[in-house]
């Protein structure tokens, strides 16, 4: 039984990515959670200390949370019934970030889907910022998924590495699950700096050899920027989805502090999977 955490702020990205999540794992036995979070528009010491105009409100932003949870509930089990799928509504007063990191942990969930932008979100950047913190703070796998993205399965999958963290199955579970699943094959794209792979690299790409087998491709591109590459491999192969590890020291960070990210957005049009290195003791 996959446990799979849905954040949701009702905006139709939100909804995109739930129904996006419900088609990918459609032939696996899962528990998903639909989680909306809320406070107060004016969350200050006022409420805390239980100002009259503040008395009452918490509980009304509740319902109107629980409202609409089961409301989407109904919905989706009317349109996407399938018996392999349950359906759990959670509604709490808190932030996005801190429920999410206490769900995931109270409930053991194994990968969190949700939209790149809310419902004020902007067309130019790929991430929203509870996205982006989601993605930077999650204790498991992320799939953020576009805005408009229609439902195609992930045959091709677009895996950039520049091989400067070690490979795990643990780690790699979630896109091996899913190249099972699908069949999918997985290119691996290292873009090229200048120089050879040293000793190291070269160690960490026979480990992803070995941990992908026969369903991975291993390309070289030359160095026009990550982000650039990503586009330029994207216009000549039909790719499904993104895969990337999550990792300070590596491009991944760099995605998410550099104003380039700004650049990207218009482009990467499909779901990214952002997987979460092995945490060494």
């Amino acid at each position: 039984m996959k446990r799979i955490l849905l954040p949701t702020d009702f905006s139709n990205n939100a909804f995109e990515a739930i129904t996006y999540a419900l088609s990918l794992y459609k032939d696996v036995k899962c528990t998903f959670y639909l989680l909306n979070t809320y406070t107060p528009p004016v969350y200050h010491t006022e409420y805390l200390i239980g100002s009259p105009g503040q008395i009452g409100l918490g509980d009304v932003m509740k319902e109107n949370s629980m409202a609409q949870l089961e409301k989407l509930k109904v919905r989706l089990e009317k349109h996407y019934t399938n018996p392999k799928h349950t359906l759990i509504v959670h509604s709490a007063f808190n932030t996005l970030l801190g429920e999410v990191s206490d769900t995931v942990k109270a409930e053991k969930i194994e990968v969190i889907v949700m939209g790149t932008k809310g419902a004020t979100g902007a067309k130019e950047i790929l991430f929203g910022t509870h996205t982006v913190h989601v993605i930077k703070k999650a204790k498991c796998p992320v799939i953020a998924v576009p805005p408009k993205f229609g439902y195609e399965e992930p045959k091709e999958i677009l895996f950039p590495t520049d091989y400067e963290i070690a490979y795990e199955k643990s780690m790699l579970e979630p896109l091996l699950s899913i190249s099972s699943q699908y069949k999918s094959r997985i290119n691996v794209m290292h873009v090229r700096t200048g120089y050879d792979l040293n000793s190291t690299q070269l160690e960490r790409k026979n480990q992803l050899e070995k941990l992908l087998g026969n369903n991975a491709l291993f390309h070289e591109v030359p160095d026009n920027g990550i982000i650039a590459a990503v586009n330029d491999f994207q216009v000549k192969e039909k790719i499904n989805l993104l895969v990337m590890v999550q990792n300070k020291h590596t491009f991944m960070e760099r995605l998410f502090i550099e104003p380039i990210i700004k650049k990207i957005g218009c482009h990467v049009t499909v779901p990214f999977l952002v997987l979460q290195p092995v945490k060494r003791k």
